[in-house]
């Protein structure tokens, strides 16, 4: 607690033209809603799961409120009051039935406003690997426009620790849940520096206290205020601030299941309530007070359950009326800078994106990737292996065929396995990062991809490299780099269905499941378990991954004219006349490179096609 003391007093130390940089805010932003409503559709379900209605529930009813710029709006309310329902709209990242007015100098949401509006939601979202300054500089990277140089990228990032006190722990990592790291305030500090970095006109925090000490939040909350003098309005929801928080707002906006029971100056709060016959009945912090009405608590002696339905019509019938004729009052600010036409929807280019996003991709993953465990399973399993095969030559045919059928097991069940908790696991991120327009959903696919392929290919090379020598497989060096090929193939189209399967499940437990039966019955139709399949069920090879792949492994170690021994005395056979090699073949080998060719493609487009449904509000 001391050091955090410490990293907010440094503000006061830092250089004059850091400060200048958020001195005043890019252009000014007056913020006005009206008659906000949100609906949500259900369907209530009857006897044996028949749907019997559809119904309607509002979550948000009627809420109307001005935020003029240098502002600071709490919006108050217990838990399940809509107050980040509320706030989502007001950030343009709620869809579906929203009706009423929002707008923004008096027009409504567009790219422009993205650029120059900051939202930080309640939960901060960072990669745990990352520093402090790795964190800002790769944000501001992605979010600040060419108009900048990168070494100006990069002092708009310095700019931010000194502002928000975290330059001594600038090159500490963020930490996670199982990773030591920063504290909740610092961490807290982070997610507003972020939205910070593009000097917003709007600010929109979701909780940003929340789990905090009372006087950490104090001193983000006093940091905020800071920002709102430079010309900014900044709107949050907090659920239940300190007295001492409670007088630093400007405006309070109180909510209850979605009504609005008060909007406007914080210092006429309690006065409004005690003019319709609320007071506390003993000197209390007034952010408390305020909570117990919007709970329907009062120290009136009235019938349970009354309170709410009538601070609810002494709402409509005090203030709304005349809170609606303020909104259509406002004068909006200069609006330089916020012309549409001029703001292209992306800050840099795609390439800048994807690069920068590779970089960042490979210093986060770089520890789980390269992980010690995840190479010591591989290698153990290649010796292990190694030894279960050790030197079998082509007269114990069917062992090297088992060898074969494992290799292609084994490596379409580790790389799924590895890929289909990509997605699942940056849901949160994605979104955070796409509703603020960092960065195209392409460049960011197109550096996941990239960025995990030396992982991908590096640990089945290792594993292929222990295991063929070992095994005693053909020893030429084109029988082993096309075995090497055709598996490095298969990974990555197995890897491709991973991302597909997470991309559309998105839920780590259902991915996991969907993956062991799809990948169970890639096996199970590859060739080698079962050789006469039923005609009603032997489709399943044509879609298997398994079946393609083995037929590619046996077609890089034997010819239809290669020959074993057979039938004792010295015998021989042809290979291609082996039972299980004539059932999968040794011809057509370009058609499955081309069957996985195919699968390589599809896979990722149909990830890529389900994440564009990430990030976006619904309409």
């Amino acid at each position: 607690m001391e050091e955090e003391m410490a990293d907010i007093e440094a503000q006061n130390e830092k250089q004059p033209e850091v400060a200048a940089i958020f001195k005043k805010a890019n252009s000014a932003i007056a913020l006005k809603f009206e008659d906000v409503v949100y609906k949500i559709k259900f369907t209530k379900s009857g006897f044996c799961g028949k749907i019997t209605k559809t119904e309607e529930k509002i979550i948000l009813k009627g809420v109307t409120g001005k935020v003029l710029p240098g502002e600071m709006l709490a919006m108050l309310g217990p838990s399940g009051s809509s107050k980040t329902t509320l706030l989502t709209a007001l950030g343009g990242k709620l869809g579906g039935l929203l009706d009423g007015n929002i707008t923004y100098n008096g027009k409504s949401f567009s790219n422009s406003m993205k650029r120059n509006m900051g939202f930080v939601t309640q939960d901060d979202v960072l990669y745990p690997h990352l520093t402090v300054a790795e964190t800002l500089v790769f944000t501001a990277l992605l979010r600040l426009e060419n108009t900048f140089t990168k070494e100006e990228k990069i002092m708009h990032a310095e700019s931010v620790i000194t502002q928000l006190g975290l330059t001594k722990c600038k090159n500490s990592i963020i930490g996670g849940q199982f990773l030591r790291g920063l504290s909740g305030g610092e961490r807290k500090r982070v997610s507003i520096g972020q939205e910070m970095l593009i000097n917003p006109s709007l600010l929109l925090l979701d909780e940003p206290t929340s789990g905090l000490d009372s006087t950490t939040a104090q001193r983000i909350v006093s940091t905020l205020r800071e920002l709102a003098k430079g010309g900014r309005t900044i709107v949050m929801t907090i659920h239940q601030p300190s007295s001492r928080l409670f007088y630093l707002f400007d405006k309070v906006l109180l909510l209850s299941e979605g009504n609005p029971l008060y909007f406007g100056e914080r210092s006429q709060v309690m006065d409004y309530f005690s003019s319709i016959g609320y007071a506390p009945a003993v000197p209390m912090n007034p952010a408390d007070f305020l909570l117990d009405l919007a709970n329907g608590v009062s120290s009136n002696s009235e019938v349970p359950g009354t309170v709410k339905q009538n601070l609810v019509s002494a709402y409509k019938s005090n203030l709304a009326n005349k809170l609606k004729s303020e909104v259509y009052e406002i004068d909006n600010p200069s609006q330089d800078g916020l012309n549409d036409k001029q703001v292209s929807r992306w800050a840099i280019t795609w390439w800048q994106e994807f690069s920068v996003l590779l970089i960042r991709g490979v210093k986060e993953r770089k520890y789980d990737s390269f992980s010690g465990h995840k190479i010591g399973q591989v290698l153990v399993v290649a010796i292990l292996s190694g030894l279960m095969w050790w030197q079998s030559d082509v007269s114990h045919i069917q062992d090297q065929m088992g060898l074969l059928f494992f290799y292609s097991g084994f490596w379409g069940i580790f790389p799924l396995f590895q890929a289909i908790f990509t997605f699942p696991q940056e849901r949160r991120m994605l979104e955070k990062e796409r509703s603020s327009g960092m960065y195209r959903l392409s460049s960011y696919f197109m550096s996941r991809i990239v960025s995990d392929l030396p992982m991908e290919l590096v640990l089945p090379t290792i594993f292929l490299t222990i295991t063929y020598w070992m095994a005693g497989l053909k020893g030429s060096p084109g029988n082993f780099f096309l075995t090497l090929f055709v598996l490095l193939y298969s990974v990555l189209v197995a890897g491709g269905l991973g991302l597909a399967i997470g991309a559309l499940v998105l839920n780590q437990r259902s991915a996991t499941i969907t993956g062991s039966v799809i990948m169970l019955s890639f096996l199970l139709a590859g060739g080698y378990y079962v050789t006469h399949v039923p005609a009603f069920i032997s489709w399943v090879k044509y879609i298997s991954i398994s079946q393609y792949t083995y037929k590619l492994l046996l077609g890089s170690q034997y010819k239809p004219s290669d020959t074993y021994t057979c039938g004792g005395a010295g015998g021989v056979c042809l290979v291609g006349d082996y039972p299980a090699i004539k059932k999968v073949g040794l011809d057509d080998q370009v058609l499955g490179a081309v069957a996985l060719g195919i699968m390589l493609v599809g896979y990722r487009l149909i990830a890529y096609l389900a994440l564009m449904r990430i990030g976006v509000a619904k309409r």
